[in-house]
C-alpha cells in the first residue's frame, strides 16, 4: 500500500502531511512517497521526510506509484487522467465546485473531501475545519491588533489613560471562540453574537458578553453548522448587531453557511456609522464575505474603516497548520485501511460515506446529487 503526498500551488503554504505524519504511517507498514519540495513552505524539508521513512519523487512518479494521494486543493485538470482508479483525500469544497466534482467522477477517481465530514463526536479527531479555524481565529485577532491604530489593553500612564479596545465577534464557532480567548488575553473588552443560544455559556466562560437575539431557527440538526434564518429574525438581528458594531473598535466576522453565500451581517449603513480607524477582519471572505465591501485576500478602506478579507489565515502559520491538518488526515485514513495496511472502503461507515464525493464514476454525496 503506497500513500503519496503532492505539493500545493501558491498561495497555499501548507502540506497534507509533515514528516511527523509520515513517520506514523511508516510505523504501520505503509509506504509513503512525497513530491520533491512539497513541505518546504511548511518548514519540512525533503531530508526530514527521508529521515521519517519517505521516498522523494517527482509529481508524476508520486501519482503513478500511489493508491491514495493526499492533496489539500483540487488537482489540476492536467493531472486528472493520471489519477484514474485512485483515491484522493483533501479539502475540495465541492458544494462550491459542483462541475469539478462531475469531472472527477468522469475520470473514475474516488474523492474524499474532509470539509464534508459529518460533525459528530467521533469525527472530531479528523475535523479539519475545526483545527484550521482555531488558527484562523487566533491570527484574526493578531492581524487586527497590528492593523488597529490604538492599543488593545487599558493603560494608565502619567501621560493619561488609554481605554481598552472594544471587540465585536460575529460567530462563536471554533474560530470565534479562539478569537475571544486571544482578544481577552490582549486585554480587550469583547462582545459576541451567534444565532445559536447553546453557545452562550461557552462565550461567557471565556469572559465575553453574549449579544442575544431571541427566535433563531433551530440549528441542532445542522451538524454544528449555521442555518438560514427567517426574515423577521434577520431584521432583529441586524438591529442588535448595528447597536453593538457602533461601539466597537474591532469587528471579526466568521459567519458562513455551507454551500451558500456568506450572510451579510455588517451592512453599508453600519459601516458608514463606524468611527474612523475601526478594523473589520472578515474570515468569510472566500464565500462572499459578511460585509458588502469584503474582497478575498485584499484590504479595502471605506470612509476610514479598514476591511481585511482573508479566509486563509491558517496559511500564515503553515508549520502548525500542516501538523494539525496532517493529524486529521491520518485519523481519517484509519477508516480506509485494514489492520494490515491495505485499502478498504467501508461505505457502511457514516464518516466514510459522509465525505465521499465520487466513486466508481458516480457522484455519491447526496447534497451534490
Amino acid at each position: 500500500m503506497v500513500i503519496g503526498v503532492l505539493a500545493e500551488s501558491l498561495p497555499e503554504t501548507r502540506v497534507s502531511l509533515t514528516d511527523e505524519g509520515v513517520a506514523a504511517l511508516v510505523k504501520k507498514g505503509i509506504e509513503v512517497v512525497v513530491e520533491q519540495g512539497a513541505g518546504l513552505r511548511a518548514h519540512c524539508s525533503d531530508e526530514a521526510y527521508k529521515k521519517a521513512g519517505a521516498t522523494i519523487l517527482s509529481a508524476a512518479e508520486v501519482m503513478a506509484q500511489s493508491a491514495v494521494l493526499l492533496c489539500i486543493h483540487p488537482p489540476a485538470s492536467a493531472q486528472l487522467p493520471a489519477l484514474q482508479q485512485k483515491v484522493i483525500v483533501g479539502a475540495y469544497q465541492p458544494l462550491y465546485q459542483k462541475e469539478w466534482a462531475s469531472v472527477v467522477a468522469q475520470h473514475n477517481i474516488t474523492c474524499f473531501s474532509l470539509d464534508m465530514l459529518p460533525r459528530t463526536t467521533r469525527a472530531q479527531a479528523m475535523d479539519i475545519l475545526s483545527s484550521q479555524a482555531n488558527i484562523a481565529g487566533y491570527k484574526a485577532v493578531l492581524l487586527a491588533a497590528t492593523t488597529y491604530s490604538r492599543y488593545f489593553p487599558m493603560f494608565m500612564t502619567a501621560a493619561g489613560s488609554i481605554a481598552p479596545a472594544k471587540v465585536l465577534i460575529l460567530g462563536a464557532g471554533v474560530a470565534g471562540l479562539q478569537a475571544i480567548a486571544t482578544a481577552k488575553r490582549l486585554g480587550a473588552v469583547v462582545e459576541v453574537f451567534d444565532t445559536r443560544p447553546a453557545v452562550k455559556e461557552e462565550v461567557m466562560s471565556l469572559g465575553a458578553k453574549f449579544v442575544e437575539v431571541e427566535g433563531a431557527a433551530d440549528a441542532s440538526k445542522a451538524g454544528g453548522y449555521a442555518v438560514e434564518q427567517s426574515a423577521d429574525y434577520l431584521q432583529r438581528q441586524s438591529e442588535r448587531i448595528a447597536a453593538a458594531a457602533a461601539k466597537a473598535d474591532i469587528i471579526i466576522t466568521t459567519a458562513q453557511i455551507p454551500g451558500k453565500k456568506a450572510p451579510l451581517l455588517i451592512t453599508e449603513s453600519m459601516i458608514d456609522s463606524l468611527r474612523s480607524g475601526t478594523v473589520i477582519i472578515d474570515l468569510a471572505a472566500a464565500t462572499g464575505g459578511n460585509t458588502p465591501f469584503t474582497q478575498n485576500n485584499q484590504t479595502v478602506e471605506r470612509k476610514g474603516v479598514t476591511i481585511v478579507g482573508n479566509s486563509s489565515l491558517f496559511c500564515s502559520m503553515p508549520a502548525d497548520a500542516s501538523k494539525l491538518y496532517g493529524k486529521n488526515v491520518i485519523n481519517f485514513l484509519q477508516l480506509l485501511l485494514t489492520k494490515e495496511g491495505q485499502l478498504h472502503l467501508n461505505f457502511n461507515d457514516e464518516l466514510v460515506k459522509g465525505c465521499c464525493i465520487t466513486h466508481e464514476g458516480q457522484i455519491l454525496h447526496e447534497r451534490l446529487k
